[in-house]
């Protein structure tokens, strides 16, 4: 009984900090106490799972979403709103709601978060469902990953029969830039706006990925609600509030043109809030006025949506400065005289590429007109050539890197311009993070954090300086300490043992992936033996073509890569060739896996196939040889089915793989 009572004690006190702290701002427990408090938490659930409830704080994190999201009928529909954009077709809008209720309304007025709307569905104060707006009738269930938002009560003081709200799941945009960050140093796609990263969010099959991505949300509706009524909009919003909800921002006006003036101190303010808008919302505040003006076929005639028009100012093009990014692309910025746009002082634009300055014919010394793309980067719209002063040259990117002097390519399959050096301070974090990773020399333990600490400590430079680091000055390190250090540093010296296929892939070379890299490995006994090679001799190695020889060829003919390849040979990294193919049994087969594997990770089954001559794909085809079954196996086996793919259990596949 009284770990009972001290598993309800400790519940309670981790909503309160959760409150505090994702929907108050004001947190109320440290990090490290809530952390004890929670890790105490998973230990008593552990040893009473009877005890375990579905909105525990234990449980924010559950398991996978199955493949797919299912279709949700939402029982409100989640209208979307007509579009007013100026203060002319707002007053017509206002005209028309007087229309109807023969008096002067009363408004509501919010910010318009650009973000995803949700519908978050509670029973008897349980949440029980979230859904997608979708095409605002049917939309998709990712109540697993709305589940992992912290600022959504899990349970409410009220237990009411059933109640659904609406929100807007986004992304703040510390976590947008954070993200991003991230995903430059993994080499992956950057997302264009915040938008785009909480809707690719809310769609990840893997909850767990949702929770790292810091999504957040504002709830600025009531749905459906049974046992409590209201008279007003702004009723129902300070409900929402007594019931733990981050609720939008929103100011209560008599007339239209007070509203007017706080969508202006909306726009001009934009930049103070957390999120991304893309406008600001006016709604009748009386909800029997609401139901008596009702909705069209398309939106509701109590609510309108006022966007903002692009603001665009001129100024003058001071320089055009270029930035090295952390994957070595060179990025041209236009530093201009100090303009005021859309609520904030714009004193530089980004030019994007070379193609895009060559497209405008953008010079130093030109007045420009600038307006903010998406309300977050200020781009330059056009050029005002009639102002532009004499002598102006044409402006060319460096063909050299501004950063460590190495030359500059450009991509052959777009418009962006590298630096090509292996020892690049730009790239440092990029390259360390690539180096260390579980398809390269995986190194356990060395992730983007504990780069960037081991860099900012001034302790790594380049990859040769990991195999010289220190136990004391890496337990120094923060969040560190002695025991994670000597783990560090095991996995380091462990890695010194890679087969040299894992080395050639951690330099990162353009055009040389994982498949080229073990390629080259088996042809080739040693790294030497591969920086000797001649182009013809490359490209008549299956797989190897054009491209991936020249990329190659010059990256082993810069001095950053040799000096790179000389400081990890004097540390002991293993530049010889040890796993050569066990045999080509498998030649000419294509293998696509599916479902858990008892005897293999993904990953191992991969290697054993690939070792054995054949090939994994991703998807089934009707040119796959087999699909390999493993437990709770998903829609790739039902399309063999389909196809008429044999289908091999896992112990049948291990039987293939016999010698």
């Amino acid at each position: 009984m009284e770990e009972r009572l001290e598993i309800e004690a400790l519940r309670r006190e981790l909503e309160q900090a959760n409150y505090e702290y994702y929907v108050r701002d004001n947190p109320s427990m440290s990090d490290y106490d809530f952390d004890y408090k929670l890790r105490r938490l998973e230990e008593l659930e552990a040893a009473h799972p009877e005890w375990v409830t579905p909105d525990s704080p234990t449980q924010r994190v559950g398991g996978k979403v199955a493949e797919g999201f299912q279709e949700v009928v939402h029982r409100v529909p989640l209208e979307s709103l007509q579009d007013v954009f100026s203060v002319r077709e707002l007053e017509e809008f206002d005209q028309r709601v007087r229309e109807v209720l023969g008096e002067d309304a009363e408004y509501d007025v919010e910010p318009k978060v650009d973000g995803l709307s949700v519908a978050l569905e509670y029973e008897k104060g349980r949440f029980v469902r979230g859904a997608t707006r979708g095409d605002g009738q049917i939309g998709e269930d990712v109540t697993e990953n709305l589940r992992t938002i912290p600022s959504i009560p899990l349970h409410l003081p009220d237990i009411l029969p059933r109640l659904i709200v609406r929100g807007e799941v986004f992304m703040p945009k510390k976590s947008f830039h954070r993200l991003n960050q991230e995903r430059e140093l993994n080499g992956e796609p950057l997302f264009a706006n915040p938008r785009n990263a909480a809707a690719g969010s809310m769609r990840q099959l893997d909850p767990k990925v949702a929770a790292s991505r810091g999504l957040d949300i504002c709830v600025f509706n009531i749905q459906w609600i049974e046992g409590k009524t209201f008279q007003t909009h702004l009723e129902t919003l300070e409900y929402l509030e007594q019931q733990r909800f981050k609720v939008i921002p929103h100011y209560t006006c008599k007339s239209i043109q007070a509203a007017a003036r706080l969508i202006a101190a909306i726009g001009e303010d934009r930049e103070a809030y957390s999120f991304d808008i893309d406008g600001a919302v006016v709604k009748v505040n009386s909800l029997a006025g609401r139901t008596v003006l009702g909705s069209t076929a398309k939106f509701p005639r109590w609510a309108a949506a006022f966007k903002y028009p692009p603001e665009q100012k001129p100024t003058k093009v001071k320089d055009i400065v270029v930035q090295v990014g952390r994957t070595g692309v060179l990025t041209p910025k236009a530093v201009v005289e100090p303009v005021r746009l859309a609520g904030t002082t714009v004193t530089s634009a980004t030019l994007h590429n070379q193609d895009f300055i060559s497209e405008k014919d953008i010079r130093i010394g030109d007045t420009v007109l600038v307006q903010k793309a998406g309300e977050i980067i200020p781009e330059i719209v056009e050029v005002l050539s009639q102002r532009r002063p004499e002598g102006t040259q044409p402006y060319q990117l460096p063909r050299f890197c501004p950063v460590c002097g190495a030359p500059v390519v450009r991509d052959e399959d777009g418009a962006h311009v590298r630096c090509t050096g292996a020892e690049c301070p730009a790239q440092r974090l990029r390259h360390l993070v690539h180096f260390a990773s579980r398809d390269a020399m995986d190194i356990e333990g060395l992730g983007p954090a504990v780069v960037e600490s081991l860099v900012g400590a001034g302790l790594v430079k380049g990859p040769g300086d990991l195999y010289h680091l220190e136990l004391k000055a890496v337990a120094a390190l923060e969040r560190m300490g002695k025991k994670s250090a000597e783990n560090l540093l095991s996995a380091i010296e462990r890695s010194k043992e890679n087969d040299f296929s894992r080395l050639l892939f951690a330099f990162g070379i353009r055009q040389v992936g994982q498949k080229a890299a073990k390629v080259l490995s088996a042809h080739f006994e040693n790294l030497d033996g591969l920086m000797a090679a001649s182009e013809e001799q490359l490209t008549a190695i299956p797989d190897i073509g054009g491209i991936t020889a020249r990329s190659l060829l010059n990256w082993f003919e810069n001095d950053q890569s040799r000096h790179l390849i000389d400081t990890l040979r004097e540390a002991g990294v293993n530049l010889e060739s040890r796993e050569a193919p066990a045999g080509d049994q498998l030649a000419g087969k294509t293998f696509v896996l599916t479902g858990t594997l008892a005897s293999f990770t993904r990953d191992e089954a991969k290697a054993k196939v690939e070792s054995l001559g054949g090939k994994v794909s991703g998807s089934v085809s009707s040119k796959t040889s087999y699909v390999v079954a493993g437990e709770a196996a998903g829609s790739k086996l039902r399309k063999a089915q389909e196809l008429g793919v044999p289908v091999l259990t896992e112990k049948e596949f291990l039987t293939l793989l016999e010698p």
